[in-house]
């Protein structure tokens, strides 16, 4: 076969002007062709000839005519937001959470639903496929405008072969989810490990788009991680950059599932928060959830103080070390905790930001995750969209 490779990059140069002028479009929602020209510096004719493919395509529309400053009045080009739909698709270690999004993120339908440890992966991949299709009907949404389903996974992931590494939450190892569950779904599907995915959702839709270098902290019954650098998700050679809830942050410490000893999720994850104060109080019981911890915390009871201020050490130890290993512009505190944030901030930045001689704590902001419960599954719905509105590589 004989590659035209002029060809080739005229290819490649529409795709990319083709997206230049989505986003900005997205951005600005409505503009002329003269705007779009002006700001991207290319010609009328470039612009004319994309806008009107991305018209044939349904993802812009003519919407009425601009004031003029003399002559032909110019066309207004409109962004349609519902021209397309991706599913994302979060799945922890007790639930599974779907989320329908238009071009904008905006969420148009979700559900959640419990599983067992009895049902098996494909058991829950098929009840996914299910709702899926449930909802595509109820919603009345043609097919062909679903790009495709992201899914978020709590494991290392190989995104580029669909592979899910390892899970061990879950008791999953070595899955191709592409191979393995792509019959099940009339869309193509993408995978993404769920901090990675959160800190994708970060990116693009939450505090950091302005200062584009962020690690994100998911704080579940784990602790995951994910890095971004100059806008781009850093994985590694191996595809496990970020481990951070497995580095060791006591000498000899409790034992891991990993094989290793002091993980940082064994002191800093929610589980071990209620794990402290369950021990504590000699009790086991269901109702003690994190709701019942920060109540109890609230009224200023005195093991719920205790406990707290001794898991915001653990916790404050290894946000020490990311910050004096990667010197990110944010850490973004995300999962369960994230949803007492009023509870968390004031009182780990005080452990964190402590005197020394590397950093001060106007060097790097500490915040909590605007998008909250959401941020991994938003992000995995960002995974579909990526060939259809940026033209950059996502990872590095």
């Amino acid at each position: 076969m004989v590659f035209n490779w002029n060809t080739l990059d005229q290819e490649m140069i529409k795709d990319i002007n083709q997206k230049k002028i989505l986003q900005l479009l997205q951005k600005r929602r409505e503009m002329t062709k003269q705007e779009m020209s002006q700001i991207l510096g290319l010609s009328i004719p470039t612009i004319s000839n994309n806008i009107n493919e991305l018209m044939k395509e349904g993802l812009v529309e003519e919407g009425g005519v601009a004031d003029s400053t003399g002559g032909r009045k110019p066309v207004i080009i409109r962004f349609l937001p519902d021209a397309r739909f991706s599913f994302g698709v979060d799945i922890s270690t007790q639930h599974v959470h779907i989320v329908l999004t238009n071009l904008d993120s905006q969420i148009r339908h979700q559900v959640k639903f419990p599983f067992s440890r009895m049902e098996t992966i494909e058991d829950i991949m098929k009840k996914i496929a299910e709702r899926i299709q449930e909802i595509i009907k109820e919603q009345q949404i043609e097919g062909k405008k679903v790009v495709g389903i992201g899914f978020s996974l709590p494991g290392t992931v190989n995104e580029e072969i669909g592979n899910l590494e390892m899970a061990p939450n879950l008791g999953l190892y070595h899955i191709s989810f592409k191979n393995r569950f792509s019959s099940f779904y009339s869309v193509p599907i993408y995978i993404e490990n769920e901090a990675n995915a959160a800190a994708l959702g970060e990116l693009h839709l939450g505090v950091a788009k302005q200062m584009q270098n962020l690690v994100y902290l998911s704080i579940k019954e784990g602790i995951g991680s994910g890095i971004v650098i100059q806008g781009h998700l850093y994985k590694g050679k191996n595809k496990r950059a970020g481990e951070f809830g497995h580095m060791s942050i006591i000498a000899n410490g409790k034992y891991c599932n990993c094989g290793r000893k002091g993980c940082w999720e064994l002191y800093a994850s929610v589980q071990s928060l209620l794990s402290l104060y369950k021990k504590t109080l000699l009790e086991d019981e269901p109702y003690i959830t994190l709701d019942y911890f920060f109540h109890q915390l609230d009224e200023k009871e005195q093991e719920a103080q205790k406990i707290w201020n001794m898991y915001l050490e653990y916790l404050a130890t290894g946000i020490q070390d990311i910050i004096l290993s990667l010197d990110p512009h944010y850490i973004v505190i995300g999962g369960d905790i994230s949803l007492y944030g009023e509870h968390l901030l004031p009182s780990l930045k005080q452990k964190v930001f402590v005197p020394n001689s590397f950093y001060e704590e106007e060097d790097n902001t500490l915040v909590v995750s605007a998008l909250q419960e959401n941020a991994s599954v938003l992000g995995a719905s960002l995974l579909p969209l990526h060939n259809l509105l940026f033209y950059n590589d996502s990872v590095l």
